[in-house]
């Protein structure tokens, strides 16, 4: 009998090593012949601890389960028996490329991952020259999922085409926005994906040293990906001579010390360089003059993680998923006040109403939906009444919004959205990193202004706006100049929310 018990960072803060341990404890009691296998997650928060016992090869999911549910779970008596995890309904809907392993295997057993397609990917491109692999990348469409949206091969070209004898490839693994895991999900729970990712972005553009810059407070993704790369090492996965081609790449993690902005990719290379996290001016771009002066690829963690299906798979099989210019999958994040929250990988395209109530369930108060916040605390607010935009790129920009990292967090009919736009600029004014005035000054004037605001001086909307277009066209990076999409999105959708304290003091 195989006990699955995750390891995922949320299931242990739901009491995921308290069952673990007691699965080993009722095994010993009973003399039953138990191997307990530490999983990620399934992504289903509310069903967390999701043990699965696996007897017969057949998986049989539990959850959410306590210590006390152990006994039960075990002899096949308990309640919380929820059948295969594969057939329930949130589960069996998605179209799991990516995430295709999480929570299906051992994070750290690099059998069990090629058993699973493992390395296929990575075994192909070296058979490639960098030029056919950056090609194989750029047809499948693939896109940076950190939020920007750049073409990830394009950015590949530049770099592989740019002169010099060194190059860096660097993950962005410093998920700082509210609503979003799927970085920290995947590093916990198949790390060798993002190995084989980085391995072979290395070999496309001819670098030899990758780093993982990962956010401070993810220490359970800092163990588990520190371990697989000396496995992947030892392994020859990693090293002078990747499996044996005689290509050399290594790679490393780094650990940040917990500024957002450092999820900036050029705050990023300042402070991977041991310098203050302060934002570039560009040009010059990180893939001509990056890391240490030399060409660099900045990727997020899923952009890399996605490489190895498209190069396992093909460019055409990725891309035949999505809509318009938004190609293959994206992990959706879905949090806040909703029934179902959790982790949900499906191609571009669903509206954003059957995101929110058919996978999310609506919220879990049970009162209507008023917003959805998608991109992190820079994303806009979005009502009920643009509910049937789809989720993609330009549908999203056409509507004044942004996917960001692709998280959602869920408000009812109870939220404030001035408080919440006063949230935004105040979130900006702590973590801005000060290289720029419309940043710096903005964020505070900004505060102040939604202040005057709440006092029923609604004279002060217009400068509100005016400050807002100040700091989205001079920032010189996302912080400043995508802290107006909340502000502005609250305002222009919910003025009754801005304009009640007035009301009160007319009457």
């Amino acid at each position: 009998m195989k006990v699955y018990v995750p390891r995922d960072a949320a299931a242990r803060a739901l009491g995921a090593d308290e069952v673990a341990a007691a699965v080993l404890r009722e095994a010993k009691a009973r003399g039953l012949d138990v191997t307990l296998v530490r999983n990620g997650s399934r992504g289903m928060v509310w069903l967390e601890p999701l043990v699965e016992v696996e007897t017969g090869g057949k998986r049989t999911g539990f959850g959410p389960v306590t210590a006390a549910d152990v006994a039960g779970v075990l002899d096949g008596t308990s309640k919380k028996a929820l059948g295969p995890v594969e057939e329930l309904p949130f589960f069996k809907g998605q179209t799991r490329l990516t995430f295709a392993r999480v929570g299906l295997i051992d994070p750290l057993s690099l059998a069990e991952y090629q058993a699973h397609g493992g390395l296929e990917g990575l075994r192909k491109a070296l058979g490639l020259t960098g030029e056919a692999v950056v090609k194989e990348v750029t047809d499948s469409g693939l896109r940076g999922r950190g939020g920007a949206g750049f073409p990830t091969g394009i950015k590949w070209e530049t770099v592989r085409k740019a002169p010099g004898p060194q190059k860096y490839v660097v993950c962005n693994a410093d998920e700082g926005d509210s609503g979003t895991f799927a970085d920290r999900m995947l590093m916990e729970g198949d790390p060798f994906c993002l190995i084989e990712g980085m391995a072979i972005s290395g070999i496309a553009v001819e670098a030899s040293k990758g780093y993982i810059y990962i956010r401070s407070e993810y220490p359970d993704a800092i163990e588990v990906m520190s371990a697989a790369c000396d496995i992947a090492r030892k392994e020859g996965v990693l090293g002078a001579s990747v499996l044996g081609s005689g290509k050399a790449f290594d790679m490393e993690v780094r650990v940040g010390a917990g500024a957002y902005v450092c999820g900036e990719e050029t705050s990023l290379l300042n402070s991977l360089e041991g310098k203050r996290g302060i934002v570039r001016a560009k040009p010059p771009l990180p893939a001509l003059q990056g890391l240490f002066g030399k060409p660099t690829v900045v990727n997020n963690v899923i952009s890399i993680a996605s490489v190895p299906v498209v190069m396992a798979k093909g460019a055409a099989f990725y891309k035949d998923f999505g809509l318009g210019r938004s190609r293959g999958t994206i992990p959706l994040q879905i949090a806040g006040n909703v029934k179902y929250g959790g982790l949900y990988e499906t191609a571009f395209g669903l509206t954003l109403g059957e995101i929110v109530e058919k996978i999310g369930g609506g919220t879990h108060s049970g009162r209507p939906v008023k917003a959805v916040q998608v991109g992190g605390p820079l994303g806009a607010y979005l009502p009920v009444a643009q509910f049937d935009t789809p989720f993609g790129y330009e549908e999203f920009d056409a509507k004044g919004a942004l996917i960001g990292h692709a998280g959602l967090v869920v408000f009812d009919d109870s939220a404030d959205m001035r408080k919440m736009a006063r949230f935004a600029m105040e979130f900006c004014a702590i973590e801005s990193c000060g290289k720029c005035t419309p940043c710096r000054i903005g964020a505070v004037r900004g505060v102040e202004t939604i202040d005057r605001i709440g006092r029923g001086d609604v004279v002060a909307i217009p400068l509100l706006t005016d400050l807002c277009e100040t700091m989205k066209d001079g920032s010189l990076c996302a912080l400043g100049g995508f802290t107006p999409f909340p502000v502005m999105s609250a305002l222009r959708h919910f003025p009754e929310d801005f304009t009640a304290n007035a009301k009160e003091a007319a009457e």
